[in-house]
């Protein structure tokens, strides 16, 4: 409890430099004023503006106030759509979260039988096959395969929408997109483990004890592989939340990877910033969970 304590305390200073970075990183990317103001904007209209959204005062100036206000809940208001930026995020967090969670449960139902049948078949064409496909999934990029799905199963035969979310059509192609890269990296990752799992003393003894082979390689062997598991899962889900900016994209899916595009190349800052901490913050989240999960898979585990 203690140990667990003390990762919630150290979320605040994590979220603090992550948002120094981020903000020195806009901050040098350029003035947004120049994208709100036609370009026959004066001088005057343009210093105006300026003072008006406090962009005029020093780096260290607007730093400490937009700290200040984000620790009173106020991450600040939308210049390109005038709106809190944070709720702005909130409203496209949903999509991005279904989007997530539908990529993880596809690479789980593909990576773990793969996994599994790989390291129980070992050099089999099985094995092979399996391997390839592992290989071949890690290699192709999201956006090509996402391409390609939309063209064989909505440009050609009409199967799924092209774009867009509204129902559960919509999410296929892109839950596959994403899934596909995260199955690949699975599969491998299952394979090691159940090979060296299945090695081991206390499995040749409950083989030797007549165990039929899926209770000794589903219940003994799989289970002592769940820790790596848990801990790829947890890792993924947490950097698909903000790793889907190209699938988002391609798909049109309404997420926070397409606002926070939207966001970087308007230079909208107050979106950026809230972006990045919806993002940060899951991913702090996920690792806390995935360690909570490993003393309940593995008793042995001890924290400090």
């Amino acid at each position: 409890m203690n140990y667990f304590l003390k990762r919630i305390l150290e979320i605040i200073p994590v979220l603090l430099i992550i948002t120094f970075i981020v903000f020195t990183l806009v901050f040098i990317a350029g003035d947004p004023v120049a994208l709100l103001l036609p370009e026959d904007a004066t001088t005057e209209d343009i210093a105006a503006l300026q003072a008006a959204l406090g962009l005029d005062d020093p780096f260290y100036v607007q730093y400490g106030r937009y700290v200040m206000n984000m620790l009173q809940g106020d991450f600040g208001t939308s210049f390109r759509y005038g709106e809190d930026a944070m709720l702005l995020v909130f409203e496209r967090l949903p999509a991005t979260l279904e989007l997530a969670i539908a990529s993880i449960l596809v690479a789980i139902m593909i990576a773990i039988p793969l996994g599994i049948w790989s390291a129980t078949k070992k050099n089999s064409s099985i094995d092979l096959v399996a391997t390839g496909a592992a290989v071949l999934g890690k290699a192709m990029p999201n956006f090509w395969l996402g391409i390609m799905l939309i063209l064989i199963f909505s440009v050609t035969y009409s199967i799924f929408p092209v774009s867009g979310r509204g129902s559960f059509a919509h999410l296929i192609l892109p839950a596959i997109t994403l899934g596909t890269g995260i199955a690949a990296e699975m599969t491998r990752l299952i394979r090691s483990s159940m090979l060296e799992t299945l090695g081991q003393d206390y499995i040749r003894t409950a083989k030797s004890k007549g165990l039929r082979t899926g209770i000794v390689v589903y219940k003994h062997a799989f289970r002592n592989t769940l820790v790596p598991v848990v801990t790829i899962i947890a890792l993924q889900t947490s950097t698909l939340i903000g790793g889907t900016l190209i699938t988002e994209t391609v798909f049109a899916w309404p997420g926070i990877g397409q606002l926070l595009i939207q966001a970087v190349n308007n230079r909208d800052m107050a979106i950026v910033q809230a972006c990045v901490m919806v993002i940060a913050f899951f991913v702090i989240v996920m690792n806390l969970i995935a360690d909570f999960l490993y003393q309940l898979l593995d008793p042995r585990i001890r924290y400090k």
